[in-house]
């Protein structure tokens, strides 16, 4: 059986750079079969969360992560889960670790997940990516399949 993978774009287009994950998944083209979903959540935490209740193998997070020095540099680590945290999900907000605190309020468990970031140069309000931020859009489409693909295999050998 083929490992389910979600790859979820997250972010707030209209803050500039963080709208980076968003914009990522809207230019991914769907992925052959259905055991990948590819979805822009935008600020949707909430919606995540409950999504996140069904029976995903995997998580992918694409996301603007942030400046070190380097806009627009790629970044592909593991998120663990910071189990102690208590739930408070916000409606109307996007914070991962809050996503993941409401997944196990809600009774779920967090599939292994793994964050292609990017960091931002600005986070200003203004609509459209950095230069730099833009100019990474095509190799995280190509970094997202990646780790797709590696995380399917690791499923299947399981």
């Amino acid at each position: 059986m083929t490992a389910r993978v979600l790859v979820a774009g997250i972010g707030n287009i209209f803050l500039g750079d963080d709208g980076f994950g968003p914009e990522v998944v809207r230019r991914m083209p769907s992925w052959p079969g259905e055991s990948v979903r590819i979805v822009d959540y935008g600020i949707r935490g909430m919606h995540l969360a409950y999504d996140l209740l069904e029976d995903w193998e995997a998580l992918v997070l694409v996301d603007a992560v942030p400046n070190r020095g380097d806009p627009g540099r790629l970044e592909i680590f593991r998120a663990e889960p910071d189990c102690d945290r208590p739930a408070d999900l916000d409606a109307h907000g996007m914070d991962p670790a809050a996503v993941f605190a409401g997944v196990r309020a809600l009774g779920g468990s967090m599939p292994p997940t793994v964050v292609v970031g990017c960091q931002a140069c600005s986070t200003e309000e203004e609509i459209g990516l950095s230069d730099p931020v833009a100019a990474a859009v095509e190799p995280a489409i190509e970094a997202v399949r990646r780790v797709v693909t590696d995380l399917r295999a690791q499923r299947a050998e399981v």
